[in-house]
């Protein structure tokens, strides 16, 4: 798919003529372009065979145009014209946080700053901060957002790993018979980011399912193809290695290959004190083996129950499966709907009606619209009059669909001084209130929450610490106190299933639910093809040890709402 490619393409052409001081408009819409395409389920170039760019929602025609010229020529001029103005390397540092296009500006032009290591080198001489508007916490914060770029340059998100695996088994299942596939390391864990990625199959022709695999479609580079392992670099620059393993030890590899390392270290060293021995080729008693053909057979040869790849963190699973208990983690057939949605109304793309009709698609009871508030101009954020037509909008769809409720939320914005972006008249009209923050990222962040929290008609905090994993670490916020006051006011913490936000994380999930707060499950989706990013929301509540019970989204509609009251009443 070339999905991936183009998106990347129009994502580098925003930050170039963003870079370049061009209009607004212009940049945000090959931005909004960028984001639709990476979204899509179909292959973009089967959209484009059929005559069919100009109906995907955010595509103009400049841009089917663009799209058009690369799909038939493998070049885009204009393309090539914005990154002819600004090097490569200049671009890759606005993913650094607390540096934006006028900063960088500014800098290249002043100090000529072209690439990481001049960066580097203009903050250690101190001319840096000797610049107009500088100073020392401007250049603190650059130092910071420079190890958080380093520190995610070389990791694959959840989101676009999960992706990728999927469409490569799903061609590999097309060429040739396999008995079993499956993902295993980090990615079958559900990280939110991930290395290279494992594969592990089954299959009675080894050599055969290993050529398919290395001449697959999407392969820039063959790194191995032998007997029973390939190895392959995809065109977006990720390593996957495939495994073929025997059928008899096939649950041995999957629960090796799985890990995490320490969780594997421990169940050696707890087979090694009970005479046996666990590698990936099966569970062993002097030589004899005893299980190896499912994970389950590996597990139970400790007198333990399988345990779910998501929790195999050694964080307390193993002893708490030893002992005979197990952890009753949330499923995804659990989730009954999504509580967190954009419309044409703000930045979405498509109607509230196309949202409901998916949402019915995917099975769902209820979704929630919640559109930005006012403060919100980048994003579209709709006044108090128009949030009141919205509503009207809603109830009348409502009364037009039947079969799935869509509640009128709004993601209200939390000022600086704690204060909600509508009134309290505006808020009790709606179903659903997610309060969050979206500017002022260092501005007394803990204490806006902690107010927003203690309003009766907020129901629920988004992206509570606000990270991007690729580019932000996010608010200097104490998310502890966060978490208490959440369980006190009953107020539900949302899980954005966003791939570069998946926020709360799993860690954070789990303090949480030993504060008995309470937990919302949101895709932010602003396509409807980013609906399926719920599975990494749930990979993330899995991954926090968190039941049915910790998340509203898996209540029937009647008790949702009557949730939703208790703070109000």
């Amino acid at each position: 798919m070339k999905n991936y490619l183009i998106s990347q393409m129009f994502e580098k052409m925003a930050d170039s003529l963003e870079f370049q001081g061009e209009n607004p408009f212009k940049v945000n819409a090959y931005r909004r372009a960028a984001r639709v395409i990476v979204s899509l389920t179909e292959d973009i170039e089967n959209i484009w065979k059929m005559g069919n760019l100009r109906e995907v929602p955010g595509v103009g025609e400049g841009i089917a145009k663009k799209i058009d010229e690369f799909l038939k020529t493998g070049r885009m001029n204009k393309y090539e014209e914005a990154l002819s103005e600004v090097p490569d390397t200049l671009i890759k540092l606005m993913k650094i946080q607390g540096l934006g296009p006028k900063t960088l500006f500014l800098i290249n032009k002043e100090l000529g700053v072209k690439d990481l290591e001049d960066l580097k080198k203009v903050i250690s001489d101190g001319s840096l901060a000797n610049l107009p508007s500088m100073g020392e916490q401007k250049v603190n914060n650059i130092k910071r957002g420079i190890e958080w770029f380093l520190h995610s340059k070389d990791k694959i998100l959840l989101g676009k790993a999960y992706h990728l695996v999927e469409r490569i088994i799903e061609e590999l299942k097309k060429r040739v018979d396999i008995e079993d596939i499956t993902p295993a390391g980090s990615l079958r864990r559900m990280n939110e980011t991930v290395g290279d990625i494992d594969i592990l199959a089954t299959g009675n022709n080894p050599k055969k399912i290993i050529e398919e695999f290395t001449s697959l479609s999407n392969i820039a580079q063959v790194i191995a193809c032998g007997n029973t392992k390939g190895s392959i670099i995809t065109k977006e620059g990720v390593q996957v290695d495939l495994r073929i393993v025997d059928r008899s030890s096939f649950g041995a590899a999957l629960q090796y290959f799985t890990g995490s390392k320490s969780h594997n270290i421990k169940m050696r060293t707890i087979a090694k004190e009970r005479g046996l021995k666990i590698n990936e080729y099966g569970v062993f008693k002097d030589e004899e083996k005893i299980a190896g053909k499912t994970e389950y057979e590996v597990y139970q040869s400790l007198n333990m129950k399988w345990i779910p790849p998501e929790l195999r963190e050694d964080r307390g699973e193993i002893e708490l499966y030893l002992e005979g208990q197990s952890i009753e983690i949330i499923q995804q057939n659990n989730i009954l709907g999504d509580l967190h949605i954009h419309s044409v109304w703000s930045d979405g793309v498509f109607t509230i009606e196309e949202i409901a009709l998916k949402a019915k698609e995917y099975g769902y009871k209820y979704v929630a619209i919640c559109d930005h508030s006012q403060s919100v101009k980048y994003a579209g954020g709709l006044t108090e009059k128009e949030i009141v037509r919205q509503i009207e909008e809603i109830r009348e769809i409502n009364a037009k669909i039947p079969g799935i409720e869509i509640l009128a939320g709004s993601e209200v914005d939390i000022k600086s001084n704690g204060n909600l972006d509508f009134s309290d008249k505006i808020l009790e009209k709606l179903d659903i209130v997610i309060a969050a923050i979206h500017t002022g990222f260092k501005q007394n962040v803990t204490q806006r929450i902690i107010t927003a929290m203690e309003n009766p008609l907020v129901n629920v905090i988004a992206h509570p610490t606000g990270r991007l994993i690729s580019s932000r670490e996010g608010y200097e916020v104490d998310i502890a106190k966060v978490i208490e006051k959440a369980a006190n006011t009953k107020t539900f913490l949302e899980i954005n299933s966003y791939f570069d936000r998946l926020d709360l994380n799993d860690i954070n999930c789990r303090k949480a639910k030993e504060f008995g707060a309470k937990f919302t499950l949101g895709t932010d989706a602003h396509h409807i093809d980013q609906f399926w990013t719920m599975k990494l929301g749930v990979g993330v509540a899995r991954r926090g040890w968190l039941s049915k019970e910790d998340i509203l989204n898996t209540y029937e509609i009647e008790d949702l709402m009557k949730y939703l009251k208790i703070k109000r009443q």
